[in-house]
């Protein structure tokens, strides 16, 4: 759950840089498992409060969306962030996303440098240290 979820926090922490805070977690996790299989986290960007819901288990089509409510209007990423609406107005994402990201792996493996953005993986390790885990009935692959 938390593999796709990252990715989300990773986004999330992009457009929203600031100071990130977990206050609160629900770990939802399988009888008989370690894992969690889905989260409610409760959590601030300075004084902006979000709210982050993740469930390997939605039916249906996968949603992976990101929706941010301001004073003057809503950004929502769905798709993976391969769509963005900002006030209905939609831009759909090209083919060049790997390419783009290939390439500057290649420049960063070149110049022996790195880029690293260890905040949502703090996140991640913050909502399992603060997180309340309950257990629900046994998944079975």
């Amino acid at each position: 759950m938390f593999d796709p979820g990252i990715n989300a926090l990773s986004i999330v922490t992009e457009i929203l840089p600031g100071d990130w805070v977990v206050h609160r977690a629900d770990l939802h996790v399988p009888e008989g498992r370690m894992s969690p299989l889905a989260a409610d986290i409760d959590l601030t960007c300075g004084d902006i409060p979000v709210t982050a819901a993740f469930d390997f288990l939605h039916e249906g089509p996968q949603q992976w969306d990101i929706v941010v409510e301001t004073d003057d209007g809503t950004l929502k990423l769905s798709m993976g962030g391969a769509i963005l609406d900002i006030d209905g107005t939609v831009t759909e994402a090209t083919d060049a996303e790997y390419p783009g990201l290939y390439a500057k792996f290649a420049a960063l493996v070149g110049s022996r440098s790195r880029d690293v953005d260890v905040t949502p993986l703090r996140l991640v390790a913050d909502a399992f240290l603060v997180g309340r885990r309950t257990i629900v009935p046994a998944f079975e692959w």
